[in-house]
């Protein structure tokens, strides 16, 4: 059952990383996001990446490390959102 709560946590984690990186290039393709807007939350996302992997090198998420992948996704979250509605058009930047 453990096995099946930690598969769980790790496709939710993978499936809200690809909704996000989709939400990105979607802002980009739409003019919503600027160029360098899109680079930070790129960046942001990367960190998250980097942050999983570290978690599950040893072949466990606690439930410590499981709750600071979800608030940190919840915060890329909101940034995503902020910077899609903050009104700057793309432009040529």
């Amino acid at each position: 059952m453990l096995f099946m709560l930690h598969f769980t946590s790790v496709a939710q984690t993978n499936a809200r990383q690809s909704v996000q990186q989709a939400r990105i290039a979607e802002g980009r393709a739409s003019g919503e996001l600027t160029r360098s807007e899109a680079r930070a939350l790129k960046a942001e996302q990367r960190h998250i990446r980097r942050v999983e992997r570290r978690t599950k090198a040893d072949g466990e998420v606690t439930p410590d490390e499981r709750e600071r992948l979800n608030n940190m996704q919840n915060r890329a979250n909101r940034h995503i959102r902020r910077q899609k509605n903050d009104l700057q058009e793309r432009g040529d930047n």
